[in-house]
């Protein structure tokens, strides 16, 4: 559930706990493995496959960013590659670099994504049919090529937006899902500030235009939208409590099928929050999803809920594990009651208290993990 993707390609792996990595922004687009028609350059892949190897690492390769010899005429992505936002001029093309890497990758990748943000025109400028079409025979060459690898849809952000919901309706109308196995969403605040709580209406909205599509299908997200290096950055206590709130929002979002959370990123610096960058040892914000990671090893989720509808103070949102429960408020501080129990309160910076039956327990914007005592 707690992934990470790799803004790196020397095959460096983090050094923290995490439970899968994923490819991308790490010199492996299409433009960047296959320069030329039929010339491959594998070499950065390799690096990150075989260190995701050596870590015991589950890797998720994603696909994006068409060579530029490929749809010459195509619209510039947002990065320097070359690369183009817009489909292949010939499938065929598409269908030889998705069956090279599949050969070649057969049993070390885990999953596949079959593209990165594709209802944002900075990354691809086709109509729907267009990409259920790609879809159609990437899945194929993959399922044949290696059979035990799980295919996720091309990513879909821009979620708030009714014209970004549109491009996932008619995806879906047209059988897009049909032939994966996951699909790829991008679930981020609008900001640092916002709190990654208000990601649920969110995946709410999506939920329902995908039943209203006529599709029920597992959810990976990927990552932000284009624009995440132009937020403001958090510090501290804000980025740790940030970057665990995104994972446990992740967790509650499992009775809306979201079944895995790739954070952005790990090994850069230009992003709201950083876990770590390469050759650095872990931030705060690191060590606290280690923490939640550590809190949650063996456990599996009961419930989740959030204010007075289940019970709690406005503003506090909470997850029951096997192993105890973990509360925590989206802004600001409520005191309320431990109930009829006492409770051991286990903190993100390590520290432990116990709270005795009929005290009040402060929650914050820093989860906690309570225990029976």
């Amino acid at each position: 559930m707690f992934g990470v993707t790799i803004n790196s390609n020397t095959g460096t792996m983090p050094s923290f706990r995490v439970g899968g990595v994923r490819f991308w922004d790490g010199a492996t687009r299409w433009a960047d493995l296959e320069p030329r028609r039929g010339t491959y350059r594998w070499a950065p892949l390799d690096r990150l496959v075989d260190g995701a190897r050596r870590a015991g690492l589950p890797a998720l390769y994603t696909f994006g960013g068409t060579p530029r010899w490929a749809a010459p005429g195509g619209p510039p992505t947002v990065y320097t590659d070359g690369s183009r936002a817009a489909p292949p001029d010939d499938l065929a093309d598409w269908d030889a670099f998705v069956r090279a890497l599949a050969r070649r990758y057969k049993g070390r990748l885990e999953a596949y994504e079959l593209w990165d943000s594709a209802n944002d025109r900075h990354f691809f400028n086709g109509d729907p049919r267009s990409l259920v079409a790609m879809v159609d025979h990437a899945s194929g060459i993959i399922k044949a090529a290696d059979p035990g690898a799980t295919v996720v849809c091309p990513s879909m952000g821009r979620l708030t937006s009714q014209d970004g919901l549109a491009f996932v309706a008619r995806f879906a109308e047209l059988g897009g899902y049909r032939k994966c196995d996951a699909g790829g969403i991008k679930l981020f605040p609008r900001g640092p500030h916002d709190p990654p709580e208000t990601l649920v209406p969110v995946l709410e909205s999506l939920n329902r235009t995908l039943h209203a599509a006529g599709t029920g299908i597992p959810l990976w997200d990927t990552g932000p939208n284009f624009d995440v290096p132009l937020l403001d950055r958090l510090q501290d206590d804000d980025a740790r409590d940030f970057a665990v709130r995104f994972f446990l929002v992740g967790l509650y979002g499992l009775d809306l099928d979201l079944r895995r959370t790739y954070f952005y990123n790990w090994g850069g610096s230009r992003v709201p929050v950083v876990l770590q960058v390469e050759g650095e040892p872990p931030t705060p914000a690191a060590r606290g999803v280690e923490t939640l990671e550590r809190w949650l090893a063996g456990a599996s989720v009961q419930s989740c809920g959030h204010g007075t509808a289940d019970g709690l103070p406005a503003g506090v949102w909470q997850c029951r594990f096997t192993t105890g429960t973990i509360r925590w408020s989206a802004r600001g501080g409520v005191t309320m009651p431990v109930g009829a129990r006492s409770v051991v309160v286990h903190r993100l910076d390590g520290t432990t208290a116990t709270i005795p039956a009929g005290s009040n327990l402060r929650v914050t914007e820093a989860p906690v993990f309570l225990t029976s005592s």
